[in-house]
């Protein structure tokens, strides 16, 4: 790993959860269990369908005495529907928004440097942690109802990580309350004390029969100490490659160095794969990335694009053993601007049981691009590439950021 960054521990039990289908009954389980505490963050969290499960989870768990904190991102969730954030702070919820926008919103440049991890540990036992939000597989904020699932992925894991999970949602948490309490001062009023209930318990060995042997790290990214360990961990991955490298992106927008060394990678010999979004979601990410798609299959980089839904993971596998499982994409706004957390594995048998549903998804339902077909995309087609990268570029000259 790059020098400063956490190296991969053993002593992990890991278990690959794909959409919240396998997401949210494992983390509601998770969460009935719990007997001292649950803490969440999340960009999204959206109360439709089954995202209402685990708000209701959440709750029970208040009521029965467990210290429940969640934090959402304000840009990402919003307003909840009318009378639910009330319901759950009465039985003892303790809910808050990261950054409020306020009255300039995203208008003020350090309103864009979002909370977009997604994390959760239950009784510093149990963490979770990936790329999906409480958002129902099936249904969109602005899309409305899907007809296929969203694919993205997540992970459960019990080990010393979780620790390190503990550690830094804490950490988030009583900085946003801290700032809450400073906007609350300008604004003349008192800040409401949240009621805090019960207390951790200590982090406990594994059950009977678990497999403890997976390595496994946390990486972070933040605007202070760890501006750049989730890309550093891509490039020293890829820069060692030796056989395949499998990459599923969200929003893939790769900065110089990435595609500098997927080229290099697929030069040398590396079957370098793409599993990209292959739907239009937002302007600025469809568009912005496709310029680099020429060199990239120059290079005979394999670019599939994920064809029956919103493709959302943030996941890769190279080599069959390097794995990562986590919120980043390769884009700027999540290397140089969100705070994130991916996992990294070093760990065959979990890797190859992510690499399999990457293989199936390439293969039954991902279309790959032609390079000549490519080249021959329409002249508005490019102008909109063209403008996209310029959106991109004034958005990050406005943070003062260059994407190298």
């Amino acid at each position: 790993m790059p020098r400063g960054a956490p190296v991969p521990r053993s002593g992990h039990t890991l278990r690959l959860l794909e959409g919240s289908r396998e997401f949210f009954p494992a983390l509601i389980a998770a969460i009935e269990s719990a007997q001292a505490e649950v803490l969440l963050e999340t960009y999204i969290f959206d109360f439709t369908g089954s995202g209402s499960e685990v708000a209701d989870a959440l709750e029970r768990a208040a009521r029965r005495g467990v210290l429940v904190r969640v934090l959402v991102d304000d840009v990402g969730t919003g307003e909840p529907p009318e009378g639910r954030l009330t319901r759950m702070e009465f039985v003892g919820v303790q809910w808050q928004a990261f950054a409020p926008l306020g009255f300039l919103g995203l208008l003020w440049p350090g309103h864009w440097r979002r909370l977009h991890r997604k994390l959760c540990v239950v009784d510093q036992r149990t963490g979770f942690c990936g790329g999906i939000n409480i958002l129902d597989d099936f249904h969109d904020p602005n899309h409305g109802v899907l007809e296929s699932p969203r694919f993205d992925f997540s992970l459960r894991v019990t080990g010393p990580l979780v620790a390190d999970m503990h550690e830094t949602m804490t950490r988030q948490w009583q900085r946003a309350e801290t700032m809450g309490r400073l906007r609350q001062a300008r604004l003349g009023g008192a800040l409401v004390s949240w009621r805090a209930i019960g207390q951790a318990t200590p982090l406990a060995a594994p059950a009977p029969g678990e497999r403890t042997a997976a390595k496994a790290a946390l990486l972070l990214r933040d605007n202070l100490r760890h501006r750049a360990r989730i890309e550093r961990a891509y490039l020293r991955a890829i820069g060692r490659a030796r056989e395949e490298i499998i990459i599923a992106n969200a929003y893939f927008v790769p900065g110089g160095r990435m595609r500098r060394a997927l080229i290099a990678a697929a030069r040398r010999g590396v079957r370098v794969c793409l599993l990209l979004q292959g739907r239009y979601e937002y302007f600025m990410q469809y568009y912005a990335a496709r310029p680099v798609f020429g060199a990239l299959l120059s290079a005979q980089v394999q670019i599939h694009e994920y064809a029956p839904s919103f493709l959302h993971a943030k996941v890769a596998v190279i080599d069959g053993h390097w794995a990562t499982v986590g919120s980043s994409n390769l884009d700027p706004l999540s290397l140089l601007l969100a705070r994130e957390a991916n996992v990294v594995v070093d760990d065959r048998e979990f890797a190859q049981a992510l690499r399999s549903r990457l293989v199936r998804a390439m293969e039954l339902e991902g279309k790959a691009m032609v390079a000549e077909e490519f080249a021959l995309r329409p002249p508005l087609q490019r102008a909109k590439e063209w403008l996209a990268l310029v959106v991109m570029r004034v958005a990050l000259a406005v943070q003062g950021k260059k994407y190298l």
